[in-house]
């Protein structure tokens, strides 16, 4: 099939290779460094999913660990069944099987989509509790084994598991879990006060964010070159140790960190020798959790159809991948991120339609930019009133507002394992509930890096060198003290 939304050029992806796979039994191509959702984006599928309940049309929304629509199972073969895997993780390798879920008979055509368009209360929560009670003998021999086939998402395995799994024990002064500008920052100043590090991120390449930006500069230099130099750093230091692929699952007492690297889902033909997960037990004196933000989605209604997807998602598909989500785009925002977004389609070569925005009176440089752009309309102080009910995104009505409503698109931190320790945590400061629970007291819940200024200046401490000087690595993340 020809891949009709590459972008011309750019993206970290390697055009001279392409990648052979199948998605639903039909054949696509793409590149090194895509994901399953952004080579499935640059061939023109929209469709990826079904939800859950009412079996209504669902496409790629984010472009990582949060995206709940694109959900697949893969086929590796010799009883190597995975199911409910986010397209946005998995890694294109040549000869890639994978299959849609929740689905009769096809992705296209589901029979299931019947339930979007009954009477609202009959599928209500619960109502198979009520609904199905007569005959009792109906229940064992009809009504469950239905509701059963109908219920879930991917189906389990049904063959062993041909795979073998292996663990190991590791202890460092600082565990760094995110390798994003922040992390990137407190592993590179950690090491250099003679830390033992520990630097774990779950996408294949270090970088985070930064692999999705364009203008981004760090202490003056493009971010794209400041990770590389960093990472260079990182990587010929003995006493760092770099776990890409991996993702921290669980925090517990005493700064007792699980961690789970994923060795060979990435490869065509893995040798069976290697095992296919290394599940780390680390123990460390210091945890700094630069686990980033994940950006909030604005409500508006028909906001679950294919064509709807975060602002910063776009941006990386488009900046990272190559992958263009469409030909043209209306940006729906309520914060300057969004016209960061409209700059980044425009330069891929989407034309933006409009720039919603649902503040009455934005100002600022990107909004005056924005402004001064022939061509392109801005829609300030309306709501988004709604849009074609079925199928591919077509059109959108949008209306003045009426009220004083504030709604808010910005990053919320992803404080998953923060929360897990036991801690409750506020916009910049994080405390223990109470003596023996979680981590220890610490400071500091990174929620976006301003790439422009001084990565020093903004994550080291007043007087500080690193953990080995006594100084904490502040406003990069979580910074805890451990006792030991």
């Amino acid at each position: 099939m020809t891949v009709s939304f590459r972008t011309a050029s750019g993206g970290r992806i390697d055009r001279d290779r392409t990648i052979r796979f199948t998605f639903d039994g039909t054949a696509y191509r793409g590149h090194p460094g895509d994901t399953l959702a952004s080579a499935l984006l640059a061939n023109g599928v929209r469709l990826m999913g079904r939800s859950f309940k009412y079996h209504r049309p669902r496409g790629v929304l984010a472009a990582g660990a949060e995206e709940p629509n694109a959900l697949v199972s893969v086929d590796r073969g010799g009883g190597r069944w995975t199911p409910n895997l986010r397209a946005t993780q998995v890694e294109l390798h040549e000869g890639l099987v994978a299959t849609s879920q929740n689905r009769w008979p096809s992705l296209s055509h589901d029979v299931g989509e019947l339930n979007d368009v009954v009477p609202p209360g009959v599928f209500s929560a619960g109502f198979y509790y009520k609904t199905f009670m007569q005959p009792a003998s109906a229940w064992a021999n009809l009504y469950e084994p239905f509701i059963r086939r109908a219920a879930g998402l991917g189906q389990a395995p049904s063959q062993a598991d041909p795979d073998h799994y292996t663990h190991r024990y590791a202890f460092c002064d600082v565990l760094v879990v995110g390798a994003g500008a922040a992390g990137l920052a407190a592993a590179l100043a950690a090491a250099q006060a003679g830390a033992r590090v520990i630097l774990c991120d779950e996408q294949a390449e270090f970088g985070g964010g930064l692999l999705g930006e364009r203008d981004a500069v760090i202490d003056g230099v493009p971010a794209s070159h400041w990770a590389a130099s960093t990472l260079a750093t990182l990587s010929g230091d003995k006493r760092v140790t770099l776990l890409p692929r991996t993702q921290c699952f669980g925090a517990y007492a005493q700064n007792f960190f699980g961690l789970v690297q994923r060795l060979t889902d990435h490869l065509p033909h893995p040798d069976p020798r290697m095992p296919r997960e290394r599940l780390w037990k680390v123990r460390a004196r210091q945890v700094v959790l630069a686990t980033g933000a994940i950006e909030r989605p604005l409500v508006f209604p028909e906001n679950d159809r294919p064509g709807v997807m975060l602002a910063g998602a776009a941006r990386a598909y488009v900046n990272r991948y190559g992958a263009k989500p469409g030909d043209r785009a209306v940006v729906f925002t309520a914060c300057d991120s969004g016209y960061a977004a409209a700059h980044d389609l425009t330069a891929a070569g989407i034309v933006v339609s409009a720039i919603v925005d649902l503040r009455p009176g934005p100002d600022g440089p990107v909004a005056a930019t924005a402004r001064g752009t022939p061509g392109r309309p801005r829609c300030d102080g309306r709501d988004h009133r709604r849009q074609r009910p079925r199928g591919p995104l077509r059109a959108h009505l949008v209306r003045p507002r009426a009220d004083g409503r504030r709604l808010d698109a910005r990053g919320s931190p992803a404080l998953a394992d923060a929360r897990q320790a036991a801690l409750r945590c506020g916009a910049g400061d994080v405390r223990s509930r109470g003596p023996g629970r979680g981590l220890p007291l610490g400071r500091g819940v990174q929620r976006n890096l301003r790439h422009r200024r001084s990565t020093r200046g903004r994550l080291l401490g007043r007087g500080g060198r690193g953990p080995g000087g006594g100084a904490r690595v502040v406003r990069a993340g979580l910074v805890s003290r451990g006792r030991g």
